[in-house]
């Protein structure tokens, strides 16, 4: 196989892998504390992100020296918090509406890289940001008669990653891809864990099987993802996260019982296109900043 068909398969496998993670995330969340989850496997993360930074090209040491430290701290703690939110999400709102949500992130990282990157969008960018955001209204459906207030919960999630996306970004300009990795992993793990073990409740045996499962997939997806960016240009990766939505979405229908409307399927339509334009966009601008590895809610 050629370099670029080993990168796509590895990009195809990662957003599969994390489809099923996500998967799983729902069903556990619907019975054990989000937070509690989300420290079983960021724990696994941490393990994950300090062996990656051991065998770095700059060793652990050379991983940790940052020179945003509290920047890459605090990205690292958002992330956690945003991984809770999403779990929560996933079971309270539902797998396929919160995903389509989630497509909306390239959009509102775009809005976001004005101020705080100090990046310039052209018309053409605002424009597929107006077209994606009416998508987005299209997903919530506010005028409906049955209109769910639970569905702020992914916006809320969407408009935090976002901003740890920007944070990232931020950070990338002055620190190494192998630090930013190293405290997402690291921070994010420390982080929850102040909260984590008041949450803690008895997990079934089956149910352990699932979170030991949720754990080797947060790792073998993000090897794979890693493996993906270090063998094709982040342009052609990046708009393989929509792959994810689309597969989130079959699993939500077919496995948990989910109903996708039409306003949905529409909407989220919208929104993908809109997105995939944006990070074409940028990238043919020469504006695509290096990636966060992390898609919404997969550590």
């Amino acid at each position: 196989m050629t370099p670029r068909s080993t990168g796509l398969l590895c990009a195809l496998s990662a957003v599969t892998i994390f489809s099923v993670q996500d998967g799983i995330s729902k069903h556990l969340g619907t019975a054990y504390p989000p937070i509690f989850i989300t420290m079983i496997r960021y724990w696994a993360f941490a393990g994950f992100a300090l062996l990656l930074a051991s065998r770095s090209p700059v060793g652990l040491k050379g991983a940790v020296s940052a020179n945003r430290m509290w920047l890459q701290i605090a990205r690292g703690v958002l992330l956690a918090v945003q991984i809770v939110i999403s779990i929560f999400s996933f079971s309270r709102v539902g797998l396929a509406a919160s995903h389509t949500i989630f497509a909306a992130t390239p959009l509102v990282v775009a809005c976001l890289s004005v101020p705080l990157l100090s990046e310039k969008v052209g018309w053409r960018r605002w424009t597929a940001i107006g077209i994606g955001f009416i998508g987005i209204l299209l997903i919530v459906n506010p005028l409906h008669a049955t209109f769910d207030t639970k569905i702020i919960i992914p916006i809320i999630a969407t408009l935090m990653f976002a901003l740890y996306s920007v944070m990232t970004r931020l950070a990338s300009r002055t620190d190494a891809a192998d630090t930013a990795f190293f405290y997402t992993g690291v921070a994010g793990a420390a982080a929850i864990t102040l909260v984590g073990p008041f949450y803690w409740t008895h997990i079934t045996f089956t149910d352990w099987f699932w979170m030991l499962v949720l754990c080797i997939t947060g790792m073998s997806g993000h090897y794979l993802l890693i493996r993906a960016f270090g063998l094709l240009d982040a342009v052609v990766v990046q708009p393989m996260s929509y792959i994810q939505t689309v597969l989130v979405c079959l699993i939500g229908v077919f496995v948990f019982g989910e109903v996708m409307t039409f306003n949905m399927i529409a909407g989220g339509a919208i929104v993908i296109a809109a997105g995939i334009f944006t990070i074409w966009r940028e990238a043919r601008l020469g504006r695509l900043a290096p990636a966060a590895i992390d898609p919404p809610g997969t550590p």
